[in-house]
């Protein structure tokens, strides 16, 4: 049994196919199916159940993977920071983001920290889901990820940096465009809203926030990502509701597009997710802390 054997494994049962693994790898499905087996003779039991559709781990198989995947990443965490105190400076940061994370929480705290460590390898992915940054961040393949934050998460810390107060996008030329507020319950029970991306943090705390007014939103129009929301409200296709994301325009400035608070709404929270902070890498901690830094003082 060799790490190798492990990793490959611990790929399978997440992937739920070998010739998946086999492609990530670069070779036969044949060789990452000897690595299987190499683990089954070792055990003793038989690790995976063929489906017509893939592969999925038996009881044994499951058992495995979950002491696998903990102990692989914790000695990757180890072998980061032994390269972090051989390299100092150097090394790389590799952080989660949504489609439009960079642009309005963290672009002002890029251009500084690469002038501050131009060494550092900054690696940004791009992860469609909560779930898919914390099982990252688990197999310490990322290091941080920037998230709304939710109910906890075993082996996941979560750290609070801001929170965003909802807004009503519209077009200038709207009705609702001079309001100096809008009431939810009043005002937007039969409206039909631009939806955000329904399977998203941010989208089941809108939903918590109204259903604690009683007030259930409908929506005509579904986008991906925060900024498309916004393009269409601009344009008049729709209203969207929103947070209040760094970097928008304020509410009544010039434009086509205006932005109307709805304070009765509970604010977003939005921060950080690492699996441990104590262990995080010098480069990562300094990225972390620059971006909380830039986010609390344009906040404030």
């Amino acid at each position: 049994m060799t790490l190798d054997d492990l990793r490959v494994f611990v790929a399978v049962c997440r992937a739920g196919s070998l010739s998946s693994v086999a492609r990530q790898l670069g070779c036969t499905q044949s060789a990452v199916s000897q690595h299987v087996k190499r683990l089954e003779r070792e055990t003793g039991v038989a690790l995976l159940e063929r489906q017509p559709r893939g592969v999925v781990p038996t009881q044994a198989g499951r058992v495995l993977e979950a002491a696998a995947a903990e102990g692989i990443s914790g000695l990757d965490l180890a072998l980061r920071q032994l390269r972090d105190l051989v390299d100092g400076e150097s090394g790389y940061v590799r952080v989660a983001t949504g489609a439009t994370t960079v642009r309005h929480f963290m672009s002002e705290a890029v251009v500084a920290y690469r002038r501050r460590h131009p060494r550092v390898n900054l690696e940004f992915r791009t992860v469609s889901s909560g779930r898919g940054s914390f099982d990252a961040l688990t197999d310490g393949t990322l290091d941080l990820a920037w998230i709304t934050l939710g109910p906890p998460v075993r082996g996941i810390e979560q750290r609070p940096v801001v929170e965003l107060p909802w807004v009503l996008a519209v077009r200038a030329d709207d009705p609702l465009a001079r309001r100096p507020y809008v009431d939810v319950g009043a005002d937007l029970r039969d409206v039909r809203l631009i939806r955000l991306p329904p399977n998203s943090a941010s989208a089941a705390h809108l939903d918590a926030a109204c259903a604690e007014l009683g007030v259930r939103l409908t929506h005509d129009t579904s986008v991906a990502d925060w900024d498309t929301a916004l393009l269409l409200a601009e344009l008049g296709v729709g209203r969207a509701v929103l947070p209040a994301l760094p970097g928008l325009p304020v509410p009544g400035g010039d434009g086509d597009l205006r932005l109307i608070p709805l304070p009765a709404l509970r604010p977003l929270p939005v921060g950080w997710a690492v699996r441990r902070w104590d262990a995080l890498s010098p480069p990562a901690r300094a990225f972390a802390h620059l971006v909380e830094s830039h986010r609390r003082a344009g906040q404030g």
